[in-house]
Protein backbone atom coordinates (compact mmCIF):
# COMPACT_ATOMS: atom_id res chain seq x y z
CA UNK A 1 0.00 0.00 0.00
CA UNK A 2 2.78 2.45 0.78
CA UNK A 3 3.98 2.33 -3.14
CA UNK A 4 1.17 2.85 -4.41
CA UNK A 5 0.20 6.08 -2.11
CA UNK A 6 3.83 7.29 -2.96
CA UNK A 7 3.08 7.26 -6.41
CA UNK A 8 -0.29 9.29 -5.59
CA UNK A 9 1.57 11.96 -3.53
CA UNK A 10 3.76 12.87 -7.31
CA UNK A 11 0.20 13.96 -8.74
CA UNK A 12 -2.66 12.01 -10.07
CA UNK A 13 -2.27 8.80 -10.90
CA UNK A 14 -3.91 6.31 -13.64
CA UNK A 15 -4.24 2.94 -12.35
CA UNK A 16 -3.07 0.93 -15.40
CA UNK A 17 -0.41 2.79 -16.03
CA UNK A 18 0.95 2.12 -11.62
CA UNK A 19 0.48 -1.38 -12.24
CA UNK A 20 3.12 -0.92 -15.13
CA UNK A 21 5.17 1.18 -12.95
CA UNK A 22 5.10 -0.85 -9.92
CA UNK A 23 5.59 -4.24 -11.70
CA UNK A 24 9.10 -2.74 -13.08
CA UNK A 25 10.12 -1.24 -9.93
CA UNK A 26 9.08 -4.63 -8.09
CA UNK A 27 11.64 -6.55 -10.56
CA UNK A 28 8.93 -8.88 -11.06
CA UNK A 29 9.37 -11.67 -13.90
CA UNK A 30 6.98 -12.13 -16.80
CA UNK A 31 6.25 -15.01 -14.88
CA UNK A 32 5.10 -13.03 -11.62
CA UNK A 33 3.51 -10.83 -13.93
CA UNK A 34 1.33 -12.75 -16.38
CA UNK A 35 0.35 -14.52 -13.35
CA UNK A 36 -3.46 -15.05 -13.12
CA UNK A 37 -6.08 -15.82 -10.76
CA UNK A 38 -8.16 -18.28 -10.75
CA UNK A 39 -10.78 -16.99 -12.16
CA UNK A 40 -8.53 -16.19 -15.45
CA UNK A 41 -9.33 -12.72 -15.79
CA UNK A 42 -6.85 -10.77 -14.30
CA UNK A 43 -4.06 -11.02 -12.77
CA UNK A 44 -2.31 -11.17 -9.07
CA UNK A 45 -0.39 -8.19 -9.40
CA UNK A 46 -2.65 -6.39 -11.04
CA UNK A 47 -5.65 -7.26 -8.44
CA UNK A 48 -3.12 -6.97 -5.50
CA UNK A 49 -2.23 -3.44 -6.57
CA UNK A 50 -6.01 -2.72 -7.32
CA UNK A 51 -7.22 -3.81 -3.83
CA UNK A 52 -4.38 -1.50 -2.43
CA UNK A 53 -5.89 1.37 -4.23
CA UNK A 54 -9.35 0.65 -2.69
CA UNK A 55 -8.76 -0.10 0.70
CA UNK A 56 -6.29 3.19 0.71
CA UNK A 57 -9.53 5.29 -0.91
CA UNK A 58 -12.06 4.01 2.10
CA UNK A 59 -9.61 5.43 4.58
CA UNK A 60 -9.48 8.25 3.16
CA UNK A 61 -5.94 8.37 1.89
CA UNK A 62 -6.82 8.82 -1.68
CA UNK A 63 -9.33 9.99 -3.15
CA UNK A 64 -10.78 9.26 -6.97
CA UNK A 65 -10.28 12.56 -9.70
CA UNK A 66 -12.13 10.55 -12.63
CA UNK A 67 -12.65 6.86 -14.05
CA UNK A 68 -9.61 5.09 -12.80
CA UNK A 69 -7.59 7.88 -11.76
CA UNK A 70 -6.85 8.87 -8.21
CA UNK A 71 -4.67 11.22 -5.97
CA UNK A 72 -3.20 11.27 -2.68
CA UNK A 73 -5.22 13.20 0.33
CA UNK A 74 -3.67 15.22 3.61
CA UNK A 75 -4.39 12.04 5.58
CA UNK A 76 -2.49 10.45 2.92
CA UNK A 77 0.55 13.04 3.11
CA UNK A 78 0.46 12.43 6.64
CA UNK A 79 0.92 8.79 6.69
CA UNK A 80 3.35 9.10 4.78
CA UNK A 81 5.44 11.19 6.31
CA UNK A 82 5.62 8.91 9.36
CA UNK A 83 8.61 6.72 8.39
CA UNK A 84 7.71 4.19 11.32
CA UNK A 85 3.93 3.73 9.85
CA UNK A 86 3.44 0.39 8.73
CA UNK A 87 0.36 1.29 5.78
CA UNK A 88 -2.06 -1.87 5.93
CA UNK A 89 -5.10 -2.51 7.26
CA UNK A 90 -4.34 -2.41 10.82
CA UNK A 91 -2.81 0.96 10.32
CA UNK A 92 -6.26 2.03 8.59
CA UNK A 93 -8.17 0.72 11.19
CA UNK A 94 -7.91 3.97 13.00
CA UNK A 95 -10.04 6.17 10.57
CA UNK A 96 -13.69 5.84 10.92
CA UNK A 97 -15.03 5.62 7.36
CA UNK A 98 -12.67 2.80 6.82
CA UNK A 99 -14.11 0.70 10.13
CA UNK A 100 -17.09 1.62 8.20
CA UNK A 101 -16.55 -0.08 5.09
CA UNK A 102 -15.01 -2.81 7.06
CA UNK A 103 -18.07 -3.34 8.59
CA UNK A 104 -21.00 -3.07 5.87
CA UNK A 105 -18.80 -5.80 4.49
CA UNK A 106 -18.85 -8.21 7.35
CA UNK A 107 -22.67 -6.94 8.32
CA UNK A 108 -23.40 -9.41 5.59
CA UNK A 109 -21.99 -12.33 6.17
CA UNK A 110 -21.20 -14.17 9.83
CA UNK A 111 -18.64 -16.90 10.18
CA UNK A 112 -20.32 -20.02 10.86
CA UNK A 113 -19.09 -23.57 12.62
CA UNK A 114 -17.61 -26.83 9.96
CA UNK A 115 -18.95 -30.02 11.24
CA UNK A 116 -15.50 -30.62 13.28
CA UNK A 117 -17.28 -27.26 15.59
CA UNK A 118 -13.05 -25.49 14.61
CA UNK A 119 -15.09 -22.04 13.55
CA UNK A 120 -13.63 -22.45 10.16
CA UNK A 121 -15.60 -21.46 7.26
CA UNK A 122 -15.95 -23.89 4.35
CA UNK A 123 -14.73 -23.12 0.88
CA UNK A 124 -17.89 -22.19 -0.48
CA UNK A 125 -18.92 -19.84 2.32
CA UNK A 126 -15.45 -18.27 2.00
CA UNK A 127 -16.24 -17.61 -1.79
CA UNK A 128 -19.33 -16.12 -1.38
CA UNK A 129 -17.88 -13.95 1.51
CA UNK A 130 -15.48 -12.58 -0.96
CA UNK A 131 -18.66 -12.02 -3.66
CA UNK A 132 -20.04 -10.34 -1.14
CA UNK A 133 -16.73 -8.08 -0.50
CA UNK A 134 -15.99 -6.84 -4.12
CA UNK A 135 -19.86 -5.98 -4.07
CA UNK A 136 -19.24 -3.82 -1.35
CA UNK A 137 -16.36 -1.90 -2.63
CA UNK A 138 -17.67 -1.61 -6.26
CA UNK A 139 -21.18 0.20 -4.34
CA UNK A 140 -18.73 2.55 -2.44
CA UNK A 141 -16.78 3.54 -5.33
CA UNK A 142 -20.04 3.85 -7.04
CA UNK A 143 -21.33 6.14 -4.76
CA UNK A 144 -17.62 8.57 -4.59
CA UNK A 145 -18.42 9.17 -8.28
CA UNK A 146 -22.26 9.84 -7.95
CA UNK A 147 -20.62 12.06 -5.25
CA UNK A 148 -18.62 13.82 -7.51
CA UNK A 149 -21.06 14.81 -10.51
CA UNK A 150 -23.20 17.15 -10.47
CA UNK A 151 -26.60 17.41 -8.93
CA UNK A 152 -28.44 16.81 -12.11
CA UNK A 153 -26.85 13.94 -13.30
CA UNK A 154 -27.48 12.47 -9.96
CA UNK A 155 -31.38 13.80 -10.21
CA UNK A 156 -31.50 11.59 -13.09
CA UNK A 157 -29.44 8.85 -12.41
CA UNK A 158 -32.57 8.54 -9.65
CA UNK A 159 -35.15 9.33 -12.07
CA UNK A 160 -33.62 6.25 -13.97
CA UNK A 161 -33.30 3.71 -11.51
CA UNK A 162 -37.24 3.75 -10.28
CA UNK A 163 -38.09 3.40 -13.59
CA UNK A 164 -35.98 1.01 -13.92
CA UNK A 165 -37.02 -1.03 -10.63
CA UNK A 166 -40.84 -0.73 -12.35
CA UNK A 167 -42.12 2.48 -10.93
CA UNK A 168 -44.29 4.28 -14.02
CA UNK A 169 -44.46 0.88 -15.92
CA UNK A 170 -43.31 0.35 -18.64
CA UNK A 171 -43.36 3.94 -20.41
CA UNK A 172 -39.50 5.56 -21.39
CA UNK A 173 -41.31 8.68 -20.60
CA UNK A 174 -42.67 7.64 -17.34
CA UNK A 175 -40.15 9.58 -15.19
CA UNK A 176 -38.35 13.14 -15.41
CA UNK A 177 -35.83 15.22 -13.42
CA UNK A 178 -37.04 18.87 -13.55
CA UNK A 179 -33.42 20.50 -12.79
CA UNK A 180 -32.47 23.26 -12.12
CA UNK A 181 -35.94 25.09 -12.59
CA UNK A 182 -37.00 23.22 -9.05
CA UNK A 183 -40.50 22.68 -8.98
CA UNK A 184 -41.56 24.28 -5.17
CA UNK A 185 -38.71 21.46 -3.37
CA UNK A 186 -39.65 18.89 -5.78
CA UNK A 187 -36.14 17.30 -8.30
CA UNK A 188 -38.10 14.64 -10.48
CA UNK A 189 -41.32 12.76 -11.15
CA UNK A 190 -42.77 9.86 -12.23
CA UNK A 191 -46.05 9.04 -13.72
CA UNK A 192 -47.62 6.05 -12.37
CA UNK A 193 -50.34 6.29 -15.44
CA UNK A 194 -50.22 6.80 -19.36
CA UNK A 195 -52.51 10.01 -18.05
CA UNK A 196 -49.66 11.17 -15.15
CA UNK A 197 -52.75 12.01 -13.11
CA UNK A 198 -50.73 9.05 -10.17
CA UNK A 199 -47.57 11.00 -9.78
CA UNK A 200 -44.98 10.09 -7.86
CA UNK A 201 -42.85 13.25 -6.37
CA UNK A 202 -38.87 12.82 -5.84
CA UNK A 203 -36.09 14.61 -3.68
CA UNK A 204 -32.57 14.31 -4.34
CA UNK A 205 -29.93 15.17 -2.15
CA UNK A 206 -26.39 14.56 -2.85
CA UNK A 207 -24.84 15.03 0.16
CA UNK A 208 -20.87 13.72 1.57
CA UNK A 209 -20.58 11.19 3.78
CA UNK A 210 -21.39 11.96 7.10
CA UNK A 211 -23.46 14.96 6.41
CA UNK A 212 -26.95 13.03 7.46
CA UNK A 213 -30.31 14.58 6.02
CA UNK A 214 -32.39 16.09 8.81
CA UNK A 215 -35.74 16.74 9.95
CA UNK A 216 -36.24 19.79 8.60
CA UNK A 217 -35.54 18.37 4.76
CA UNK A 218 -38.02 16.13 5.30
CA UNK A 219 -40.48 18.67 6.29
CA UNK A 220 -39.65 20.85 3.60
CA UNK A 221 -40.72 17.93 0.92
CA UNK A 222 -43.61 17.14 2.71
CA UNK A 223 -44.61 20.80 2.65
CA UNK A 224 -43.65 20.48 -1.39
CA UNK A 225 -45.60 17.37 -1.52
CA UNK A 226 -49.09 19.24 -0.03
CA UNK A 227 -48.56 22.06 -2.03
CA UNK A 228 -48.97 19.73 -5.11
CA UNK A 229 -51.52 17.33 -3.10
CA UNK A 230 -49.76 14.69 -3.72
CA UNK A 231 -49.67 11.78 -1.89
CA UNK A 232 -46.91 10.26 -2.32
CA UNK A 233 -43.23 10.72 -2.44
CA UNK A 234 -39.20 9.40 -2.21
CA UNK A 235 -36.69 11.08 -1.13
CA UNK A 236 -33.20 9.92 -1.67
CA UNK A 237 -29.82 10.31 -0.60
CA UNK A 238 -26.21 9.40 -0.86
CA UNK A 239 -26.04 10.03 2.64
CA UNK A 240 -27.87 8.91 5.42
CA UNK A 241 -31.10 9.97 7.52
CA UNK A 242 -30.96 11.13 10.87
CA UNK A 243 -32.51 9.76 13.50
CA UNK A 244 -35.25 12.81 13.58
CA UNK A 245 -35.64 12.71 10.17
CA UNK A 246 -36.65 9.23 9.94
CA UNK A 247 -39.53 10.05 12.98
CA UNK A 248 -40.63 12.78 11.18
CA UNK A 249 -40.89 10.98 7.93
CA UNK A 250 -43.11 8.30 10.04
CA UNK A 251 -44.65 11.07 11.85
CA UNK A 252 -46.23 12.53 8.82
CA UNK A 253 -46.98 9.68 7.06
CA UNK A 254 -49.38 8.68 9.34
CA UNK A 255 -51.42 12.40 9.26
Amino acid sequence: MRPVLEHAAKGEVRIGDLIETLSEELGLTDEEREEMLPSGRQSVFSNRVHWAKTYLKQAGLVRPTRRAHFVITQRGQAALADPSATIDNAYMKQFEEFRAFQNRSSDHYTQTETNDGSGEITPDEALRAAHRKINESLAADLLDRVRDASPAFFESVIVSLLVSMGYGGSSEEAGRSLGRSGDDGVDGVIDQDPLGVDQIYLQAKRYAEGNSVGAGAIRDFFGALSLKRATKGIFVTTSTFSPSATDTARDLSSR
